[in-house]
C-alpha cells in the first residue's frame, strides 16, 4: 500500500468530478420517457444499467435496452438467473438482448427463494459459455462489501472470488458492482481484501443518488442494505426532517480522498436513482462540473 500523501481540497474535488463523469447509473423501464432529456445531462456512451423488476418481461428489458442505445448510451441489463427456466430461454434471451445492442450484462441470482429452472447461482451461467457464444465480452456481477442478510459472509466472499475467476477464465472483462452503501470504510476495506486475495476485476462502488431520507430508508430496508444504513439515522436532527434531497457527497468525497492517497484502487462508482432518474442525472451533471468543490 502506498503511503498517504498530503491532499488539497481542490485535488479531491477534481477526483470527485472525474468519478462523477465516469460513473454508471441505474435506470428502469418506466424511465424511457426521460431518456431524451437525459442526453443534455449525461456524457454520450454512459453506462446505464437496466433493472429487471418483478413481473417485468424479457421483451420489456430488451425494448428498454434498445431505447437506451438509441439515446446514445450503453445499455447493461440486469439478468436474474433464477428467473430463467432452461438453457433455451437463456440463449433466446441473450440473443434478443444482443440484437438490442447489448454488449454487457449484469448477472445476479435475484432475490427469489428458489430458481424456476437449472440456474440457482450466477456461476452456473458463467460456466455455461452462453455469454461468449452470443458475442458478449463484458460481464458485471454483484459485490456485497457489507455482506448479505440471507447468506453467510464466508459464502459471499467465496462466491465473489469464484465468479471473477470463472468469468476471467472465459475471457470476459469483469466488473464487480456493489449494492448501495452509506459508509465508505467497509467498501474500502472490502476492496483491499479482494486485492489481497488476488482478485483482478474492475470494482465499482454503488451509491444512492439524491433522495429524501425517508426514501433511502425505505429502499435500504427493501434491498437489504448493510450495516452502514445506521449513518442515515446517526444525526437525530436528520430524523426530524425527512424531506429534501440528500446526495452521496460525503461518502463520495471520502472515497475520492482514499483514491488520491493511494489507499485503494477501486475503478469507479455506480448511482442508484431512488429519487428519480432525471434528478440523479442532474446531480451527476452538477457534480461532474465540480459543484462539490
Amino acid at each position: 500500500m502506498m503511503a498517504s500523501v498530503p491532499l488539497t481540497k481542490t485535488a479531491v474535488a477534481q477526483t470527485v468530478a472525474r468519478l462523477a463523469r465516469e460513473c454508471s447509473l441505474e435506470v428502469h423501464v418506466q424511465d424511457a420517457v426521460h431518456l431524451p432529456a437525459s442526453r443534455s445531462l449525461l456524457e454520450p456512451g454512459k453506462k446505464l444499467y437496466v433493472s429487471h423488476l418483478p413481473k417485468q418481461t424479457w421483451e420489456s428489458t430488451a425494448a428498454m435496452c434498445r431505447a437506451v442505445h438509441d439515446a446514445g448510451f450503453d445499455p447493461i441489463p440486469h439478468v436474474p438467473v433464477r428467473l430463467i427456466p432452461d438453457a433455451e430461454t437463456l440463449d433466446r434471451t441473450l440473443q434478443n438482448l444482443v440484437a438490442a445492442h447489448v454488449r454487457e450484462v449484469l448477472l445476479i441470482a435475484g432475490d427469489y427463494a428458489a430458481p424456476v429452472g437449472p440456474y440457482s447461482a450466477v456461476s452456473q451461467v458463467l460456466s455455461s459459455g452462453a455469454l461468449s457464444r452470443h458475442g458478449i465480452t463484458r460481464v458485471s456481477i454483484a459485490g456485497h462489501p457489507e455482506g448479505h442478510p440471507a447468506v453467510a459472509l464466508d459464502e459471499i466472499r467465496r462466491a465473489e472470488r469464484e465468479k471473477v475467476l470463472i468469468a476471467r477464465a472465459a475471457h470476459l472483462q469483469v466488473t464487480l458492482v456493489t449494492q448501495f452503501f452509506f459508509e465508505s470504510a467497509p467498501f474500502l476495506q472490502w476492496v483491499r481484501d479482494l486485492r489481497t486475495h488476488g482478485v483482478q476485476a474492475r470494482i465499482v462502488g454503488g451509491l444512492a443518488g439524491p433522495a429524501s431520507l425517508a426514501t433511502l430508508f425505505r429502499f435500504a430496508k427493501r434491498c437489504g442494505a448493510g450495516p452502514s444504513i445506521r449513518v442515515l439515522g446517526a444525526r437525530p436532527a436528520s430524523l426530524l426532517n425527512l424531506i429534501g434531497d440528500h446526495g452521496p457527497d460525503r461518502v463520495l468525497g471520502e472515497m475520492a480522498q482514499s483514491l488520491d492517497q493511494g489507499n485503494t484502487d477501486f475503478s469507479g462508482i455506480h448511482l442508484f436513482s431512488f429519487g428519480g432518474f432525471l434528478r440523479t442525472c442532474e446531480w451527476l451533471n452538477s457534480t461532474a462540473r465540480g459543484a462539490m468543490s
